[in-house]
C-alpha cells in the first residue's frame, strides 16, 4: 500500500525532539507525504507544515505514524493506534530506546526503507486490562509493554491473590505485580527479578513487585493466559493499575483486575538488517566476546 500521509508523535517542544523534527520534515515534504500530528498536548508546538487533527480524522488518513522520542513517546503512539492497523516507526532521542530503534543519523534513510517496502515488519502483540469495581463496573486499556498493579498507600503491604486461567497459584504480600509482553519484558518488569524475553515469544511475564518472601519468583506463562488479581486485605487498601504507564484505576477490595490478550496487535517498524540481540548489546552494554574483543 502506498503510503500518502504520516503522523508525527512527539513532545515538540523537547530540543532534542524539535531537531529531529526540522530536520525530517523537509524530507517527508519532499517526497509528497502529507505529515500530520495528533491534535492534543503531545503535540504543542508543532512546526509549520505539519497539521493537527483529531484522533479520528488523522487514523483515517494516516498510513505510518513516526514516534520521535523515547520508549514513552512509541507507546503512547502505539496507544492512538491500538484498534487500528497503521505501522509505527520510532526514532530515538529518549536514553534507552528499546523500541525507538532508530538513530536520527539513519531516520532519512529508515524512511526510504519504509517508502520502498524494504522494512521488517513486526508484529507485536496487546494486552488488555479490564478492571471491575465491586460493584460491577468494568474499565478496559490495551498495553504494549505490561499491566502494573501497585499499592497507593506508603508503609503498607499488599495483600493479593493471582489466578491463571481460572487456576489459584499463590497468595502474595508485597508492593504489587507486573504482568508484561515479552515486548515488555526489558522494562518495569526486568528490574523486578524477570528475564529478557525474545520479542518472537508468545509468553507473558508475572513479576511481583518487593515480594515480602524471598520464594514469591517472576513466573513465565503462555502468552494466551489470563490473569486475574483480587485484594485479599486484612486492610482495606486500594492499589492503582496502569497500562504502559497510563492509569486505569484504582483496585479496591472486592474488585478484580483481569489481564489477558487483545486479540490486536501494533506493527513496528525496523530498518533492513535489525537484530534485537545487537539492539541489546548496545542498550545494556554487552559485547565481549571469549577472546576480549567487542562483536
Amino acid at each position: 500500500m502506498q503510503i500518502r500521509s504520516c503522523v508525527l508523535v512527539g513532545k515538540f517542544q523537547d530540543p532534542r525532539v524539535a531537531e529531529c523534527v526540522q530536520a525530517l520534515l523537509p524530507e517527508l515534504l519532499a517526497r509528497r507525504l502529507e505529515v500530520l500530528a495528533p491534535l492534543d498536548g503531545e503535540a504543542a508546538g508543532a512546526p509549520e507544515g505539519v497539521r493537527t487533527l483529531p484522533l479520528a480524522e488523522f487514523i483515517e488518513r494516516a498510513g505510518l505514524v513516526i514516534a520521535i522520542g523515547g520508549d514513552g513517546t512509541l507507546l503512547y503512539a502505539a496507544g492512538l493506534v491500538a484498534e487500528h492497523d497503521i505501522p509505527l516507526l520510532g526514532i530515538n532521542r529518549g536514553r534507552l530506546g528499546f523500541l525507538t530503534d532508530v538513530l536520527p543519523q539513519d531516520m532519512v534513510s529508515s524512511l526510504d526503507a519504509v517508502l520502498a517496502g524494504q522494512c521488517e515488519a513486526d508484529r507485536r502483540p496487546l494486552l488488555q486490562a479490564r478492571l471491575f469495581t465491586p460493584e460491577g463496573v468494568e474499565r478496559s486499556r490495551f498495553a504494549l509493554n505490561d499491566v502494573v498493579f501497585n499499592r497507593l498507600e506508603t508503609g503498607r503491604m499488599l495483600n493479593f491473590e493471582t489466578r491463571i486461567d481460572g487456576r489459584y497459584v499463590n497468595s502474595h504480600g508485597g508492593d504489587g505485580m507486573v504482568v508484561a509482553t515479552a515486548t515488555g519484558s526489558t522494562a518495569y518488569a526486568l528490574s523486578c527479578g524477570g528475564p529478557i524475553v525474545e520479542p518472537r515469544l508468545d509468553v507473558l511475564v508475572v513479576a511481583p513487585i518487593s515480594p515480602h518472601t524471598l520464594s514469591d519468583r517472576p513466573i513465565l506463562v503462555s502468552g494466551s493466559s489470563r490473569i486475574d488479581i483480587q485484594l485479599t486485605g486484612p486492610h482495606a487498601i486500594s492499589a492503582q493499575v496502569t497500562c504502559d504507564a497510563g492509569m486505569l484505576g484504582e483496585l479496591q477490595l472486592g474488585g478484580r483486575l483481569s489481564i489477558a490478550p487483545s486479540g490486536r496487535a501494533v506493527t513496528l517498524l525496523h530498518p533492513p538488517g535489525f537484530d534485537y540481540f545487537r539492539l541489546l548489546r548496545s542498550k545494556l552494554h554487552w559485547g565481549l566476546g571469549g577472546w576480549g574483543q567487542e562483536r
